[in-house]
């Protein structure tokens, strides 16, 4: 089991940047793959970015390359995602997640994932 909290959300300006940490707890930590989704007003849950255990592969979604930076720090049991030219669509509530121990293909997907986060909102104004 794998307890997962966000925090870093908030209001900033087009064009900004935002650093959202997502703090876990319970089993080895390096074991699990990390996963960013974000699901806006009315829209349903995407993907936006994830790593793999050791933090050597990075995938992203293609409206957020070159622009958001997915990390992690193991010995401190916690995943980023550093959010840079953020502009109003990037408005949304952000969910980290992990899948089950182990699992390092498939992270595009929702549906990989078994372990979920609270959420925190990210606002950019215009």
């Amino acid at each position: 089991q794998v307890q997962l909290v966000e925090s870093g959300g908030g209001l900033v300006q087009a064009g900004g940047s935002l650093r959202l940490s997502c703090a876990a707890s319970g089993r080895t930590f390096s074991s699990y793959a990390m996963g960013w989704f974000r699901q806006a007003p009315g829209k349903e849950r995407e993907f936006v970015a994830a790593i793999s255990r050791n933090g050597d592969s990075l995938y992203y979604a293609e409206g957020v390359k070159g622009r958001f930076t997915i990390s992690r720090d193991n010995a401190k049991k916690t995943v980023f995602l550093q959010m840079n030219i953020v502009n109003p669509e990037d408005t949304a509530v952000y969910y980290c997640a992990a899948p089950r121990a182990g699992l390092d293909y498939g992270l595009g997907k929702s549906s990989a994932y078994d372990f979920w986060g609270q959420g925190t909102q990210v606002t950019v104004s215009s």
